[in-house]
């Protein structure tokens, strides 16, 4: 009797075509509810979507709604060539009048001019800083706090390596070399302006040098000892100002602290008006940035909400009852007003309308000309009505309301749970009818190998008949 060695073979059916058409039938309701778990995995998506434009609107909401927004102040100068003036915390909105007769400058030192890449001589320089005095700098007073700083000088030293060691000592000058037809010279400065950042240099030469401008000595300055081997181009100076009439001198060309809040600097000498008022770009700015979170949220929520009848296409949340309600919930707060807005009602009231798509538009003009009430602009923003929370100001109800629905038990996030488990139920119940089919065509592939074994054996039998009529029939 012949074996059957593959499935089919003995009946001629093509068991391996049939076995799998029917696991395929078997498995169709694991194929819908893959098709089903793909939409809802859609949807979670949107809704992920949906939280993040929430969380942006609510980030521009609180800007508006936050006190600092609209406590900016701004600062600007009748001379802005003269005087730059910016307004920081504790400024007071009003106009002071600027009248600067000098500015802050650093004492400056030039040497003779030297050959280039000549040295000077060997020995040591201090520099010192102090305030000079009387008639030709005949008295200077060492600044508090400094001390003088040596520095050793080797007679191989050229001016740039001079320069090098200056300007790595930390003595609070600045040194360099300045070439021109005559010569290098070496020109020090102060680091910082001021009439106490003056300095003076003295010098010790290895050659027994005494301040004759011969050797380390022509890098010499320190006019109450005669000694000037080194010229002043500039003298060490504070800036001579006033302030409304006030007499003010400063170290620097940065005046802080003069005026509350109010940071001055000086670009040259003259007279400006400083005026200081409210900031109304950066609320204006606050506003539009509002306006452009707030139009994404509901230009993504319209999105995925509608059916497309030209290309009949439902958005991922067509029919969803929670994201329709976040619409209208939202719609309904912008559209309500407040009226702690005094002069301003409604949005519409400043140039803000709500278009027949949720979004709103802004009118430039009309905006900047609310900016001028800014006490009435704020309250329609941030106002608090402690009798009737929904009589709140905008802002403050949109963030509220931003908070609540991405919250933990918040409308997006309980959505997004319920999605979720319908997925993982989905997921667990495609394995259990993965399982079942697997076991189906375990007892299907069964049954046809056992038709198929039995048929062979017919087949076998009727063969064996067959041959042993031929031979009776031929003999």
């Amino acid at each position: 009797m012949a074996s059957i060695t593959s499935t089919g073979l003995g009946s001629g059916l093509d068991v391996e075509s049939i076995v799998s058409k029917l696991v395929a039938i078997e498995k169709q309701p694991i194929t819908d509810l893959q098709d089903r778990t793909s939409t809802i995995q859609t949807q979670i998506s949107a809704y992920g979507k949906i939280n993040s434009a929430f969380s942006a609107m609510r980030d521009a909401a609180a800007k508006l709604s936050n006190p600092s927004t609209w406590q900016g102040l701004t600062a600007t100068s009748s001379d802005a060539t003269m005087a730059s003036v910016i307004a920081g915390t504790g400024s007071g909105a009003g106009a002071y009048t600027l009248n600067v007769t000098s500015m802050a400058s650093s004492q400056s030192l030039s040497s003779k001019a030297f050959a280039n890449n000549a040295t000077v001589g060997s020995g040591s320089m201090t520099i010192e800083l102090g305030q000079w005095s009387g008639t030709n700098n005949s008295t200077f007073t060492s600044k508090d706090g400094a001390s003088p700083v040596s520095i050793s000088i080797s007679a191989t030293d050229t001016l740039s390596t001079i320069r090098d060691k200056i300007n790595g000592s930390g003595a609070g000058v600045l040194a360099s070399v300045v070439t021109d037809a005559s010569g290098s010279r070496l020109v020090i400065r102060s680091k910082d302006t001021g009439e106490a950042n003056g300095f003076r240099i003295s010098t010790a030469d290895d050659d027994g040098g005494n301040g004759d401008a011969s050797g380390l000595s022509a890098l010499a300055y320190d006019p109450t000892a005669s000694i000037t081997s080194m010229t002043q181009n500039t003298a060490a100076a504070n800036a001579k100002l006033t302030i409304n009439g006030l007499d003010i001198s400063s170290a620097s060309n940065n005046i802080e602290g003069a005026v509350d809040g109010l940071t001055i600097n000086l670009l040259k000498t003259g007279q400006s008006t400083v005026t200081v008022g409210q900031d109304k770009d950066s609320v204006k700015k606050a506003i539009n940035d509002f306006v452009t979170s707030y139009n994404s949220l509901m230009n993504l929520m319209r999105d995925d909400t509608k059916y497309d009848d030209a290309n009949k296409t439902a958005g991922p949340l067509q029919g969803d009852s929670t994201a329709v309600g976040l619409q209208s919930q939202l719609r309904n707060i912008t559209a309500s007003g407040s009226t702690l807005g005094g002069a301003f009602q409604r949005l519409s009231d400043l140039g803000l309308s709500i278009g027949t798509a949720g979004t709103i538009t802004v009118d430039d003009t009309k905006l900047t000309s609310a900016l001028g009430n800014m006490s009435d602009l704020k309250n329609l923003f941030m106002g608090v009505d402690n009798n009737d929370p929904n009589n709140n100001g905008l802002a403050s109800r949109w963030r509220s309301f931003a908070d609540q629905v991405t919250g933990f038990d918040g409308q997006i996030t309980t959505r997004t749970t319920g999605l979720q488990s319908r997925v993982t139920a989905n997921n667990k119940r495609v394995d259990e009818l993965n399982d079942r089919a697997a076991n189906y065509e375990k007892r299907v592939r069964a049954q046809y190998t056992a038709l198929d074994t039995q048929m062979a054996k017919l087949n076998d039998m009727q063969s064996y008949v067959n041959k042993i009529t031929s031979m009776l029939t031929s003999s």
